[in-house]
């Protein structure tokens, strides 16, 4: 297997009154291909987990590779470039910027590597355009529905065409067949060069991922894997 993501012994612990460890010594190997999801209860480790595959927390201990490169995450610089680069991040709040259209919202995540603002805007365009809501473009979030801002989220995280998806519940605050419309388009993502990997507390979502993990104590448990 072609593994984009290999996690060594990552933990994560932090101190309030008394030290609490949310990872232990985690190892684990994410690969091309692949559509993963991660369930748990609340407070299991899943949204620690993915800041972490996002390069926007850094573990205790522990070394990330991405691509064969161990991630140093005292250079944040480097790291807001892989991060624009190769990761794409939806959030179960889409945190669309509320004074900016959908088209905006899409094309100015696109500008962090492309200056050439005609450009990155046709793009946005046609990335709206695949999810469906051409007519939408030029609302403000405040117009939209919940799943329309979800799938407008899902077009800002595709502008740099990244190799991998996270996602943090990013239905959780939908009803059911407006996240199933959600996740028909997340899946619909899958490609041989990409990794696509969510949190959700919703089972029947889970079990249509490729490899279903729970996190349990600390550390990951592989439920399924399905060869695909």
């Amino acid at each position: 297997m072609n593994s984009l993501i290999t996690l060594n012994k990552i933990s994560k612990s932090f101190i309030t009154n008394k030290k609490i460890t949310v990872l232990k010594k985690i190892n684990f190997k994410f690969d091309l291909g692949k559509i993963y999801s991660i369930v748990g209860p609340s407070g299991s480790g899943k949204s620690t987990l993915l800041n972490i595959l996002s390069l926007i927390d850094k573990p205790t201990s522990g070394l990330i590779k991405i691509d064969k490169n161990t991630i140093n995450f005292f250079n944040s610089t480097t790291n807001d470039k892989i991060r624009a680069n190769k990761i794409g991040l939806i959030y179960q709040q889409n945190n669309l910027l509320p004074d900016f259209t959908a088209l905006e919202n899409v094309y100015l995540a696109g500008l962090a590597l492309n200056n050439n603002k005609k450009k990155i805007t046709e793009k946005a365009k046609q990335i709206i355009k695949k999810m469906g809501l051409t007519d939408r473009i030029n609302h403000y979030p405040s117009e939209l529905s919940g799943g329309e801002m979800q799938r407008i989220a899902i077009a800002r995280a595709l502008i740099n065409e990244p190799q991998i998806i996270l996602a943090d519940e990013p239905t959780g605050s939908l009803d059911h067949s407006t996240a199933k419309e959600v996740f028909d388009i997340l899946y619909k993502l899958k490609s041989r060069n990409r990794i696509i990997i969510f949190a959700t507390h919703n089972r029947y979502f889970a079990n249509k991922a490729d490899c279903k993990l729970e996190m349990i104590d600390g550390n990951i448990k592989t439920i399924n894997a399905r060869i695909k």
